[in-house]
């Protein structure tokens, strides 16, 4: 729902290391998903908190925005400090 960043803001954070998260099931990942896009599914985050790097900007998108607010809320509380909720992937097909 909350599109933080430029298309060309996401393509160059990116492209220096930024983290892509889908957060969406695995079957909805398998179904199609933006290039360089990781899937670490809503359920499984509280788990898998230690494949992502801290240190830099975690990118999440779902289908709606509504299970990225979730994630980037919960990393926040973590200590995360540059998470950003693009929104739903049919918002970034042009990006």
């Amino acid at each position: 729902m909350t599109f933080e960043l430029k298309c060309d803001e996401l393509r160059e954070l990116v492209e220096n290391g930024g983290q892509l998260i889908d957060v969406r099931s695995h079957l909805e990942y398998s179904q199609g998903a933006l290039k360089n896009a990781v899937n670490i599914p809503l359920e499984t985050i509280p788990h898998n908190t230690n494949t992502i790097d801290k240190s830099k900007p975690v990118m999440l998108y779902c289908v709606s925005g509504m299970r990225a607010r979730a994630v980037k809320q919960f990393l926040e509380s973590l200590g995360f400090n540059y998470v950003y909720n693009l929104g739903g992937i049919s918002q970034l097909a042009h990006c």
